[in-house]
């Protein structure tokens, strides 16, 4: 099974930057995307044959996330109690696992959301350790944080800046800790200059000065059933590139 996720930073702008066709090109099962920053109906997308669910926030273009999937869920839940107007969340109930993308909130310049962003956090991790009593868990999306000195290019100028404030890397460890697992890591744990995002200024994905802040997360006791994990860094349209897990579930 091949599941991707993708930050699209604006899918009416990415719709006309090939985002069908890159994305069909990578021939998935399952795909989540966040940052749709669009109401329902504002866009139409031609992936024949799969579902399509969108979550959109209340705010107009602003968030949203949205899930493409061949295979039809048992059940669709969008959002978590207490976090219900900013369409970050999409849980999609499948028969042997849960898939959630997500995108989680910013915590802005001077940190000045970053209340909100660890509570946030506290609520989701709750969130999936329920979910993970019931089914094994792949949660994918943009985390907003690169966890470890090697998830960014240059973490000494960014250290407790958004993204890499201790309090967020806190909150990943905790996760991680919970019983999850970071697929990328699982597979490549030493890999250097690999990143999903890259600011638009000073020329930053030409000169890979990049984050990885985009994941598959799964649980621990599926870990090793990963096959591959990719980031799709030859693919463009967002500020924001995809990432495909493959595993056989």
């Amino acid at each position: 099974m091949k599941l991707v996720t993708w930050n699209v930073n604006g899918l009416r702008a990415c719709l006309t930057k090939g985002f069908e066709e890159s994305m069909l090109g990578l021939n998935f099962d399952i795909l989540g995307i966040q940052e749709t920053k669009m109401q329902p109906g504002q866009a139409q997308v031609d992936f024949p044959g799969y579902e399509e669910f969108f979550n959109s926030a209340v705010k107009k273009g602003y968030s949203g996330t949205a899930v493409f999937t061949k295979i039809k869920p048992i059940e669709t839940t969008f959002n978590f109690e207490g976090h219900d107007d900013e369409g970050r969340a999409i849980i999609c109930e499948y028969e042997n696992f849960y898939f959630i993308t997500v995108y989680v909130p910013n915590a802005q310049d001077k940190l000045k959301r970053i209340e909100y962003r660890m509570a946030w956090e506290d609520d989701f991790r709750a969130l999936v350790e329920e979910l993970d009593k019931k089914k094994p868990l792949i949660i994918c999306g943009d985390m907003n944080v690169a966890h470890e000195e090697i998830d960014l290019k240059n973490p000494k100028s960014n250290r407790g800046n958004a993204g890499f404030s201790d309090e967020e890397r806190g909150k990943m460890t905790e996760l991680l800790g919970a019983g999850f697992t970071d697929s990328f890591r699982y597979l490549y744990p030493d890999t250097k200059d690999v990143y999903s995002w890259w600011s638009y200024r000073f020329n930053a994905r030409a000169n890979n000065a990049g984050w990885r802040i985009d994941y598959f997360i799964v649980s621990d006791r599926i870990a090793d059933k990963i096959k591959e994990v990719t980031i799709h860094t030859d693919i463009f349209g967002s500020d924001h590139c995809p990432v495909s897990l493959e595993i056989d579930l």
